[in-house]
């Protein structure tokens, strides 16, 4: 079985961590990660996994994830996912996710510069 996730939901995968992470808060972030999968294929995945509850088994990998890293949290799920033979497919960060990552740092910088500037005029 695969599923496969689009680049609008990872982008909200990816929104939904860096909120967790943020404010050290993960209930809303696993009912983001149970969201995106359709209840069908839910249904599926808890024919495959032990204990049959898919909302635990998202559960038990936010539990194991160390809550800062996002990279981690997606190998934990293709792992876990992977030993239920479930293949997690994901379209890789686009070049304008990139960009937009790039863009507010730049913006960061120049704000961190203009700071500085203000603090020499006094």
């Amino acid at each position: 079985m695969e599923i496969f996730l689009s680049k609008r939901v990872m982008r909200q995968v990816r929104l939904s961590v860096a909120d967790a992470i943020e404010n050290g808060e993960i209930d809303s972030l696993r009912e983001d990660l149970v969201s995106i999968v359709s209840d069908d294929n839910i249904e599926k995945i808890e024919r495959r996994i032990d204990g049959g509850n898919f909302y635990e088994f998202i559960s038990e990998i936010l539990d194991e994830w160390s809550g800062e890293d996002f990279n981690e949290l997606l190998e934990l799920l293709e792992a876990q996912l992977s030993d239920a033979d479930v293949d997690l497919k994901y379209a890789p960060p686009s070049d304008d996710d990139e960009k937009e990552e790039v863009v507010v740092e730049e913006e960061e910088e120049e704000e961190e510069a203009t700071a500085d500037d203000s603090d020499d005029d006094l």
